[in-house]
């Protein structure tokens, strides 16, 4: 089933897709300087910005589609979700060993992922309320 995205919903993908190619890109090009300030892996921060710069065109594409399915935005909610539960679980692993502001920058990203994917389930709830899906 597709739909037309709000403008809301549109305007938190494009925010979603702007801060995550803005960290993607950090990671990227900052890679010699943040591994310094963070103590975090060099190719967990090149492997995760290549994945950050291709997850924003992603979103960036979907803003601007005039329909989008149903189940590609619960799609992107959920990938933001497990991005968030596999940042805690990286810290928590033991995998690695940031300094106070490698743990800041991760747990900081994280929340802000969290808080776009919550923006995102608010966007269909409100969505499928109007439009009374049920499945």
């Amino acid at each position: 089933m597709t739909f037309a995205p709000s403008n809301f919903l549109r305007r938190v993908l494009q925010l979603d897709a702007a801060a995550t190619g803005a960290t993607g890109l950090l990671l990227l090009g900052g890679t010699s300087l943040l591994h310094g300030l963070l103590n975090l892996p060099v190719s967990l921060m090149i492997y995760s910005g290549l994945f950050c710069v291709g997850w924003a065109a992603v979103l960036g594409a979907a803003s601007i589609r005039e329909r989008l399915g149903r189940g590609f935005v619960w799609s992107i909610i959920a990938g933001n979700l497990i991005w968030v539960i596999g940042s805690v679980a990286l810290l928590l692993s033991g995998y690695v060993s940031p300094t106070w502001l490698g743990y800041a920058f991760v747990i900081a990203q994280a929340l802000a992922v969290d808080i776009f994917a919550g923006l995102q389930m608010f966007a269909m709830w409100k969505h499928e309320k109007r439009t009374n899906v049920t499945a």
